[in-house]
């Protein structure tokens, strides 16, 4: 097994696009490529068959190389929850909530974990694309990064530097990250590509002959011109340019400081008609058709902070003049009468009443639950799933929203409520017959939801990210590690 590892010059940089892009292209080389990534903070998981969970964009990945999402891709997962600190997930299992100082004094221990998983991959794939996190050589942290060159040693991989020039000041960026990696690092560099240029490319010649003076060593491969349409789930869920995206009647996702799983707005973005907005001020929910509240990694403190920034009110004051509601999972939890967690095992303690637009009480307990499921509505069949530690009950007496295939037979999910409705299941609005339903009862009369399931899109899209790199992009020395012709 060889390794490639796509370093960052900093968090944002564009690692999770790059990695997911080489993925696809190496396995249409008619190589064995699975991702990794050793440690990940990040509230948007997915669920793996197995019932772990893995961090999103390393879940995307695996979907890049043809595989199953498989916890040993992302071993140590940190999903922050406020003032509880973050939860730690290890090989896809929960392991209580700790803070910073606890996560170092297991550093080692976790390396080990890191390590098995490593070696697992040495006998299951030709290559190994390594995403790192954050920048390599935040010099506080370099002795205890578990992500960026620990790996990279371990693996004896080559690297890849990525850039992003519409941050501005790309060459400092390379040439400081450069000067800073240790001399036998620098020597396992491939090269660098700088990443989302906006705008004409010729005004931008030769970015090498401007580096070499301060980066002797670091050649640049490419430069990759950005695409709106090139672009998968997020590692951190959205993009900050994403808050407000398209036209039409307006949808309102409600972003509490705790929210997880943003990409379940993601499918929405291809239909026609409407216009999805992220909103945090009570004054965002006036013109809203529809209210979304999403997935959450602490429901307690965001009911919390739903009642003390007003938009608890607003949403029951844009419900009571007609609009829509709908939750998932921390958002349908959020929309029952009572929510209970006395021993902080989803975050902060304590009990907390629910915005009561539907009957359910929520109790949060262990062990937590971690699934693939598939959902069933309007005669359409597609894959969720479901990461939660809340137990929702007492709403038994409400019409479902739809039905889950179990053990080969059918039952009851999620609830609706007249114009409230609610599921544990993330990826709900994958299905464009579920967001038809849902934009109708709205009364969101010109929406036109795009025909394709987003799960076909997402496979196609990721063929089409690997030839826009390889387009830019010089993979000569890329091939020459990897003995392709």
């Amino acid at each position: 097994m060889k390794a490639l590892s796509i370093l960052g010059t900093s968090s944002g940089a564009g690692k999770t696009w790059t990695a997911t892009a080489l993925c696809s292209w190496l396995r249409r080389q008619g190589l064995r490529v699975a991702p990794f990534k050793a440690q990940n903070m990040s509230n948007n998981a997915l669920a793996t068959p197995a019932g772990g969970e893995i961090a999103r964009a390393q879940a995307v990945q695996a979907e890049a190389c043809g595989l199953l999402p498989d916890a040993r891709m992302n071993p140590i997962l940190l999903k922050p929850s406020g003032g509880a600190g973050s939860q730690l997930v290890v090989l896809g299992e929960p392991q209580g909530h700790l803070h910073v100082a606890a996560y170092y004094n297991r550093l080692e221990e976790l390396w080990e974990v890191v390590k098995s998983s490593l070696e697992h991959w040495r006998s299951h794939c030709d290559v190994l694309v390594v995403e790192g996190a954050g920048s390599p050589v935040e010099l506080n942290l370099m002795d205890l990064d578990l992500a960026n060159l620990r790996t990279m040693r371990h693996l004896d991989a080559r690297w890849l530097l990525v850039a992003d020039i519409d941050r501005g000041g790309v060459f400092a960026q390379l040439a400081g990250t450069w000067t800073l990696l240790p001399a036998d690092d620098r020597r396992r560099s491939l090269g660098a590509i700088i990443n989302r240029f906006r705008g004409d490319i010729s005004h931008f010649p030769d970015p090498n002959g401007r580096l070499t003076p301060y980066a002797e060593g670091l050649r640049v491969l490419g430069t990759v011109p950005y695409r709106d349409d090139l672009r998968p789930d997020e590692e951190d869920g959205l993009d900050p340019c994403d808050g407000d995206r398209g036209e039409g009647d307006e949808i309102a996702w409600v972003r509490m400081p705790n929210v997880a799983i943003l990409n379940d707005c993601q499918p929405w973005w291809d239909d026609r008609g409407v216009r999805t907005r992220w909103v945090d001020r009570p004054e965002n929910l006036a013109g809203a058709k529809a209210v979304v509240i999403p997935g959450t990694k602490n429901t307690i403190a965001d009911i919390r902070w739903l009642r003390q920034s007003g938009m608890a009110e607003a949403i029951l004051a844009v419900h009571a003049r007609g609009a829509s509601v709908f939750g998932i999972c921390g958002g349908y939890q959020i929309l029952g009468s009572r929510l209970s967690d006395p021993q902080g095992v989803a975050g902060d303690q304590g009990e907390e009443q629910g915005l009561g637009l539907l009957p359910g009480n929520t109790e949060f307990l262990n062990p937590k639950i971690v699934r693939q499921t598939e959902s069933v509505f309007g005669g359409q069949r597609w894959g969720t799933y479901e990461i939660h530690m809340g137990r929702t009950s007492g709403d038994e007496a409400c019409e479902p929203l739809q039905q889950l295939v179990t053990e080969g037979r059918l039952v009851r999910d999620g609830v609706r409520h007249d114009r409230v409705w609610g599921t544990y299941q993330h990826g709900w609005f994958e299905s464009p017959t579920a967001r038809s339903a849902f934009a109708s009862r709205s009364g969101i009369a010109g929406h036109v939801a795009f025909p394709q399931p987003w799960h076909l899109k997402r496979r196609a899209l990721y063929d089409q990210m690997g030839d826009w790199l390889v387009e830019h992009v010089d993979m000569e020395p890329v091939r020459r590690y990897l003995g392709l012709r």
